[in-house]
């Protein structure tokens, strides 16, 4: 039978991977076809003023369609991005502003439900700090009994847990941070893609865009905002109605990403937890 130890340890990353992985930003966004992962308003594009179109219209001539393939491969070749935003996923919001780049290495915060957790990742290890409440959420969730949830949060308050690659939830933080796969998936379903419509232009932090609109029989609505000034980057992304409303903003884009290994002093290594020696 495992140690009390090694059962709290489970606990933790059985928490993380509820609430991170494997990418719910990521597999929110692929159901619309055109965009990936974001602080946020539902609906805010929708209520967007329109602007004029930058002259002369650097999409005249296209397609919705066609300007929705030139945003997906602008987007893919990027080295590094910012997500922030809001979305849902089973019925739970979930928060997100992180960095990321094409070294699987990346920085942000999550909120859910009140709590609130960074996450770091370099050199292939996930450090992971949450305040008590996201611990207790996240856990109770998953059915974890009370008594051990609160020995969990013994063992990491203030402090960091420290992931390595091969230990249990590794692979579902870890998905968090891939940009390259997260990219990958905006050209998986070029069918998701066709029957776009172009709306009215708008502005997303200053810089116009093209509103690439799709609506579906059961009421769902997807806005996807281009950048018409340098490259077509997906800016933003809104889903109004159905089950997993939202709104992802990307930005930052091939800007680097500095991420700041916490101190050992301030870690749990979840090794040494497994083991049972003392964190």
């Amino acid at each position: 039978m495992a140690s009390h130890r090694k059962l709290r340890a489970a606990a933790v990353v059985c928490a993380v991977a509820v609430v991170t992985g494997p990418a719910p930003v990521a597999a929110w966004a692929a159901t619309t076809g055109a965009a990936t992962t974001g602080v946020a308003t539902t609906g805010a594009a929708a209520a967007a003023p329109s602007v004029s179109a930058p002259s002369p219209d650097p999409f005249s001539g296209l397609t919705a369609d066609e300007v929705a393939d030139r945003a997906v491969t602008a987007t893919q070749s990027a080295t590094s991005l910012r997500m922030t935003g809001r979305v849902v996923t089973e019925g739970q919001p979930l928060d997100i502003d992180f960095a990321l780049n094409d070294r699987d290495e990346c920085t942000g915060v999550m909120k859910i439900e009140g709590g609130t957790a960074e996450l770091r990742k370099i050199d292939r290890i996930a450090y992971m700090k949450g305040d008590e409440a996201f611990w207790r959420v996240s856990m109770a969730s998953q059915g974890v009994p009370d008594a051990q949830i609160d020995a969990t949060i013994e063992l990491v308050k203030g402090r960091w847990l420290k992931i390595a690659p091969g230990q249990a939830g590794s692979s579902d933080l870890s998905g968090v941070c891939d940009l390259k796969s997260l990219l990958a998936d905006l050209g998986e379903d070029e069918e998701e893609r066709r029957g776009l419509t172009r709306g009215p232009d708008s502005e997303v932090d200053g810089t116009t865009v093209a509103n690439l609109v799709k609506k579906k029989t059961d009421g769902e609505t997807t806005t996807v905002s281009v950048s018409q000034e340098g490259k077509p980057y997906i800016l933003k992304m809104v889903k109004t109605g159905g089950e997993e409303p939202g709104e992802i903003v990307l930005s930052d884009y091939d800007k680097p990403v500095r991420v700041v290994i916490p101190p050992a002093a301030e870690t749990v290594d979840l090794s040494k937890l497994d083991r049972g020696t003392p964190a």
